[in-house]
């Protein structure tokens, strides 16, 4: 006996089966939710199965991650395990995001929770396999899944960084069309910010072409390298260009060649050698930093290459330290520069605490970095305006031009996103109005009925409440049809239920389940229920439409149910359907109530 109390209590209550990270999803997610990091295991080796991994799981042995997003750099292989529970009638899809670029493959696995039966594999990605055979379309890894309705689906989702590497093993939860709305908007953004830094590129190179001052061809090519290293770490390379035969090794080809050209752009610009020879040997130390990392990427060397990457990081604050010595020496140009740099320095190390797992990762801090390059390079081209005066009024003119027409087309595209978005929320509310109610009385329809009734019953059970039910019926209606035609036949089914709502509470449900026949849930004791019903009946008993054929007077008959701790609404509608069939065969416009002996 005390074994199938259990049982039951587990069936009833399966959150209590397993400690499981739970989460609910309705189908409409925007990115908000995650998968959350509560249950994390870490594969030093990454060399764990899904069986092995199931099994640690289902021992326990999976641990809240002891950061604020991120593992830091650790070695192998991250697992995760969560549960999501589709808490609507329908089967609904979802689109899983990594929310970081800084990972090697993906793996992910699912079964219905406390199934006991084996995980299912429904994705498998790496940097290494064709950007085709993804199965959605985006720069950063994405898991698709169905989840049918009520049902709970449980992942564990393996994150792969190989040698070593910074993990966020979180995954964002999406409808996925919003989930391609947003990487649209995203992408859009981070195209427009390479465009601006691309024209940057091509004004230095007229400069140099002009002056034949080799800083500004220097110029040019940091500014490249800039779009090529945060194009190909940020994923886009792999999604357009080389959508085949991508190695993890380019993030680090790419981040190498954008830290070597932006040193040796430092040391031209701010002249260290001759200015600053001690900074200067640091910058050289950084150079050979970024040729040491081209090394460790050409074979491999991952945990090598990562710790290049954070030794360059840690002395990017010295080209600031550089452009103010320069600008205590009376340089104004450098004084530019050293803000500009430092801009790009907040953005690499709100980009190192983060991935250090020290703040939250979040979409502001994702994409901080990339656009503190767009700012840096900003910055950077206004000191080599002011260096070379006389292209300054080209370059004003230039970006005047393109900062009225990105203002026109900024205006232009609100007014219809305005527009837009008032049309589809007109649309929305007039769609969901329609199939709430009746099309002819303008109540809740059939379904609608039963779903607020069920509503109502739930409560009153629950607050143990007293609440009835009544059926209601036109008398003789199909002669109505008969005598004055459909369309006074449906005018006189407006005129009943108008009858009825004017004598309602808010409180109260009023539908038409079809045809002449109407139901009324009222949260009332028996007394309450019969003394309204009775102001009913006479209400309906009042009704007078005049027609061509001559006045149409009605009556209804009306049975009444009560509810019961053990009723259902079906069942208590059949009650009070029985009732009514007692008071038609009683001789109509009168009220029965139901009981065992009907």
């Amino acid at each position: 006996m005390i074994l199938k109390l259990i049982v039951a209590v587990l069936l009833i209550f399966p959150q209590f089966a397993l400690a499981v990270n739970v989460i609910d999803v309705g189908g409409q997610e925007t990115g908000t939710k995650t998968t959350g990091q509560q249950e994390i295991l870490h594969d030093v080796d990454g060399d764990l199965d899904i069986a092995a991994a199931a099994s640690i799981s289902e021992r326990g042995a999976f641990q809240p991650l002891q950061s604020a997003g991120s593992t830091g750099l650790k070695p192998g292989a991250f697992w995760s395990h969560f549960a999501l529970r589709n808490v609507t009638d329908e089967a609904i899809t979802l689109d899983l995001e990594y929310v970081d670029h800084q990972l090697i493959a993906l793996e992910a696995y699912t079964r219905n929770l406390d199934s006991g039966d084996d995980y299912r594999n429904i994705a498998r990605m790496s940097l290494a396999d064709p950007f085709s055979e993804r199965p959605v379309v985006h720069n950063r890894f994405v898991v698709r899944v169905t989840i049918p309705a009520r049902q709970v689906k449980e992942f564990l989702i393996k994150f792969s960084s190989h040698q070593a590497g910074f993990v966020f093993p979180s995954m964002r939860i999406w409808n996925p069309d919003r989930l391609r709305e947003v990487h649209t908007t995203e992408v859009g953004i981070i195209m427009f910010l390479f465009g601006g830094i691309f024209l940057m590129a091509i004004i230095s190179l007229v400069g140099a072409l002009a002056t034949q001052d080799r800083t500004f061809l220097i110029y040019a090519v940091y500014a490249l390298s800039k779009i090529v290293s945060w194009c190909t770490i940020l994923g886009y390379t792999h999604q357009f260009f080389i959508k085949e035969g991508f190695h993890w090794n380019y993030l680090s080809v790419s981040g190498a060649f954008g830290v070597l050209a932006g040193t040796v752009f430092a040391r031209a610009f701010l002249q260290t050698q001759k200015y600053t020879p001690r900074i200067d040997y640091v910058l050289i130390f950084m150079m050979l930093n970024a040729v040491f990392l081209l090394f460790c990427a050409l074979f491999n060397l991952t945990g090598l290459a990562v710790l290049s990457i954070t030794v360059a990081l840690l002395l990017y604050p010295m080209m600031s330290v550089a452009g103010v010595v320069r600008w205590r020496q009376g340089s104004t140009d450098a004084a530019v520069f050293a803000l500009a740099w430092s801009l790009l320095v907040v953005g690499l190390v709100v980009q190192a605490l983060r991935d250090l797992g020290l703040v939250e990762h979040s979409i502001m801090n994702y994409y901080w970095p990339a656009f503190a390059s767009f700012v840096e390079m900003l910055g950077i081209m206004a000191a080599m305006g002011i260096k070379v005066r006389r292209l300054r009024l080209q370059k004003d003119q230039a970006e005047h031009r393109y900062t009225e027409q990105l203002e026109m087309s900024k205006a232009e595209l609100e007014a219809q996103v305005v527009a837009r978005t008032r049309e589809l929320e007109q649309a929305k509310l007039a769609a969901e109005h329609e199939a709430r109610t009746d099309p002819l009385t303008g109540v809740y329809n059939r379904r609608s009925f039963f779903i607020e009734a069920g509503k109502r019953m739930n409560l009153a059970l629950r607050k143990h409440q007293p609440l009835s039910i009544m059926m209601f019926d036109i008398d003789h209606f199909k002669s109505v049809n008969d005598t004055f035609g459909h369309s006074i036949g449906d005018e006189a089914l407006r005129v009943f239920s108008d009858s009825v709502v004017q004598n309602l509470r808010d409180s109260d449900v009023w539908g038409r389940l079809g045809g002449e026949e109407f139901a009324l849930v009222l949260s009332e004791d028996r007394e309450g229920t019969l003394q309204t019903a009775q102001r009913l009946r006479q209400a309906i008993g009042q009704i007078v439409i005049n027609t061509p054929s001559g006045e149409l007077r009605m009556t209804a008959s009306i049975g009444v149910a009560y509810l019961q701790s053990d009723h259902n609404i079906e069942l208590l509608l059949n009650k009070a359907d029985d009732a009514l069939y007692k008071a038609k065969n009683q001789g109509r416009d009168q009220i029965v109530e139901y009981s065992e002996a009907l």
